[in-house]
């Protein structure tokens, strides 16, 4: 199994470690750890390479099984044993956790104002969205939600990592804040995500450690998902 250093560190952009397995077919390395997010929660997997010696590897996917942590390299495939150097596309990964703590804080006011559970989301490096079951939405709701948003930002709220027993979490349900429970059976201990004072929730992506770090963010548009669904798309106002 793969130790996975984001899950605790986000702001890890390099790591050491060593090739524990390898697929001649897809072209991928497993490792014993890694700096590289596999995806999930809408947020998509880390780019950047594997170095070793004076040879670079571009990491162009990144995938996990319960082998572990899959890296699928375009340059060539080091055998088991090898170790390396890997080091993530780090403008790329910030501006994504930058655009992931501007989603879960869009979620802490919908919540805090409708009570209204996420159906699914989205992001790229910068903007992304976020689907509501929302039958209460007013077009006029836009500028105020918008100006809640930003003042919940500009408040500097830390954002803390922590993680709890399977057990515990399922015994809070206001940790999830999809409409349906999405935490794989398989997982014991349930990582937790808290902007503190606004949204707590569970979560395995990467995030920054305060709003401070989001910046201005505006609501570029609201559309109808059918009856009492909304989809709000956001970007940051960059730079920060």
């Amino acid at each position: 199994m793969t130790e996975r250093i984001f899950s605790t560190d986000s702001y890890a952009r390099e790591m050491s470690a060593v090739v524990v397995g390898i697929d001649r077919e897809d072209q991928r390395v497993l490792l014993d750890k890694t700096v590289f997010y596999a995806g999930g929660g809408g947020q998509p997997v880390d780019l950047g390479e594997l170095i070793i010696g004076d040879d670079r590897l571009e990491v162009v996917r990144v995938t996990q099984d319960s082998d572990g942590v899959w890296h699928w390299l375009r340059g060539g495939l080091p055998p088991v044993g090898t170790g390396l150097s890997g080091r993530i596309d780090w403008d790329r990964r910030y501006r994504l956790m930058r655009t992931h703590t501007a989603l879960h804080a869009l979620c802490g006011v919908i919540w805090d104002r409708f009570q209204s559970p996420v159906t699914g989301g989205n992001m790229e490096p910068g903007h992304g969205r976020l689907d509501f079951e929302l039958p209460e939405w007013d077009p006029e709701d836009r500028d105020p939600v918008e100006a809640a948003l930003n003042e919940a930002i500009s408040r500097y709220l830390p954002v803390e990592i922590s993680f709890m027993p399977r057990h515990e979490a399922d015994l809070d349900p206001s940790l999830i804040r999809t409409k349906v429970n999405l935490i794989p059976a398989s997982v014991q201990q349930v990582r937790v995500i808290d902007i503190v004072g606004l949204d707590r929730q569970a979560d395995g992506g990467t995030h920054v450690r305060s709003t401070e770090e989001v910046g201005r963010v505006k609501i570029t548009k609201v559309q109808s998902k059918g009856r009492g669904f909304r989809r709000i798309r956001v970007a940051l106002d960059e730079p920060v």
